[in-house]
C-alpha cells in the first residue's frame, strides 16, 4: 500500500474527522486557533486512489533564535495504528517535518495498551504492596499496541517519560473512562460506588440545581477556576485561554464545547467544561468554590454532565487524567479516588513519543527544558 502526504485545507481535515466514530479534540483543526502561540498545518494521508485515509494536526513551536521547529502532533496524527505497514505511515510524515525546519517531533499514538476496571482499582489501593497501578492486573490488554510500540523503537522514536518535559503541554498517559456504549443510564449510575449515589441523593435534596452556561458566564468560571488554582497549588489559565477556545471550538462546531455550573440557592459552587468530538465526550477542566462542599456540587454537576453525553449517544465519557499513583499520601490521590468512583475504567495510552530530526538540537532542548 503506497501512501502520500500533504498539507490539506482546514475543511478537507474537518471532514476527515467528522466521517470517523471519534478523534481527539486536540487533533480537530480549530484546536490550532485554540494553540495560537503555535504555527499549526493539516496534514492529510492519501492512498493510491486519491482518498483521504488518515490526518493529523501538527503544531510548531520555534526554537528560541532559530528558524527550527519542534513539531507536536497532540494525541494523534490519527492514521490506522495497528496497520501492518506503519512505516508507510510513518516516513512520509518525518520527510515533510523535515522539510519544515523541525528538528525533533513529538507525537502521541491515541492508542490504549491496558484497561483496569474500577473494581479492580478498588482491590489494589486496599492491598499494601501496590503502589500504583501497574502493580494491578489489567482486565483488559491490546496485543497490537505492544506491536506498535516495537514498531516505533525500530524507527527509531524514543518513548517520552512519564509526564515528562514537554514543550508546552504534556498529554496525560493514564485517563479515567466511563464507557456508555451499549450501556443504560440505569447500568451506568448503578456502578457508581455507595458514597457517590448518596452525593447525587444529597445535591438533588438540597435542591442543586445543574445548569448550562455560555460564552458570557466564562467570567464566572475563571472566578471559580482561580480559587481552585490557589487551593490546589496550579497556575491558572487566563480567562483569554478559555474565551479563545470557546470560539475557535465552537465556531467550528456549535457542539463542541459547553459550560456547566452546578448551583444552590443562586449561587454558583462549581464549574466544568465539557468538550465534544463524535461519540467521545471529555469532562476537561473542573473549578468549584471553598464553599458549599457540604451539598455536594461537583457529584450532581458529573451526573448531569454524563447524562447528556449519553442523550448526545456518546460512547465513552471521558474524565481525562490521573496519576498512575495509588499511594493515599500522594497529592494526586484523592483524584483517582474521585473518578473511581464513577465506575468506569482507568486506561493507559501508549504515551508520548520523539523523534530527533537533529539529535544535536534535540539533545539542547532537553536541557533547556529540564533547567527550567
Amino acid at each position: 500500500m503506497s501512501l502520500t502526504l500533504r498539507t490539506i485545507s482546514r475543511e478537507q481535515h474537518l471532514a476527515y474527522i467528522q466521517s470517523l466514530p471519534s478523534a481527539s479534540h486536540m487533533q480537530v483543526p480549530a484546536w490550532a486557533d485554540v494553540k495560537a502561540e503555535w504555527r499549526s498545518e493539516s496534514l492529510g494521508w492519501f492512498d493510491k486512489s486519491g482518498e483521504l485515509v488518515g490526518a493529523g494536526l501538527v503544531l510548531y513551536r520555534q526554537l528560541p533564535k532559530l528558524k527550527r521547529y519542534l513539531a507536536y502532533l497532540p494525541e494523534g496524527p490519527v492514521i490506522n495504528w495497528f496497520a501492518p505497514n506503519l512505516n508507510d505511515w510513518i516516513q512520509p510524515m518525518l520527510a515533510h517535518l523535515k522539510q519544515q525546519g523541525a528538528f525533533s517531533v513529538k507525537m502521541g499514538p491515541p492508542v490504549i495498551i491496558r484497561r483496569w476496571d474500577a473494581s479492580s482499582i478498588k482491590q489494589g489501593i486496599q492491598d499494601p504492596d501496590v503502589k500504583r497501578l501497574r502493580d494491578i492486573e489489567a482486565d483488559f490488554i491490546e496485543p497490537r499496541a505492544f506491536e506498535v510500540a516495537d514498531k516505533l523503537r525500530r524507527m527509531g522514536w524514543q518513548q517520552g517519560e512519564d509526564g515528562g518535559a514537554g514543550f508546552g503541554d504534556v498529554q496525560p498517559r493514564y485517563v479515567f473512562q466511563v464507557p456508555l456504549a451499549n450501556r443504560s443510564l440505569e447500568e451506568v449510575h448503578k456502578n457508581f460506588n455507595q458514597l457517590w449515589r448518596r452525593n447525587i441523593k444529597k445535591a438533588e435534596k438540597a435542591g442543586v440545581e445543574v445548569v448550562q452556561g455560555g460564552y458570557h458566564d466564562l467570567e464566572e468560571w475563571q472566578r471559580l477556576y482561580e480559587i481552585t488554582a490557589v487551593r490546589d497549588h496550579f497556575r491558572p489559565r487566563p480567562l483569554s485561554y478559555f474565551q479563545r477556545m470557546w470560539t475557535a471550538l465552537n465556531s467550528e462546531d456549535p457542539n463542541r464545547m459547553r459550560l456547566y455550573f452546578a448551583r444552590h440557592n443562586g449561587v454558583n459552587l462549581s464549574a466544568a467544561t465539557m468538550l465534544i468530538v463524535g461519540g467521545h465526550v471529555w469532562y476537561s477542566y473542573g473549578a468549584s468554590d471553598n464553599v458549599g462542599r457540604e451539598v455536594r456540587p461537583s457529584n450532581a454537576m458529573q451526573w448531569r454532565m454524563l447524562r447528556d453525553a449519553y442523550a448526545l449517544g456518546a460512547t465513552v465519557y471521558d474524565l481525562r487524567g490521573i496519576s498512575d499513583s495509588l499511594d493515599e499520601t500522594d497529592h494526586l490521590f484523592g483524584l483517582i479516588q474521585f473518578k473511581v468512583g464513577t465506575g468506569g475504567q482507568a486506561a493507559e495510552y501508549l504515551g508520548e513519543w520523539d523523534f530527533p530530526l537533529n539529535k544535536l538540537l534535540h539533545k539542547a532542548l532537553d536541557l533547556y527544558m529540564s533547567r527550567r
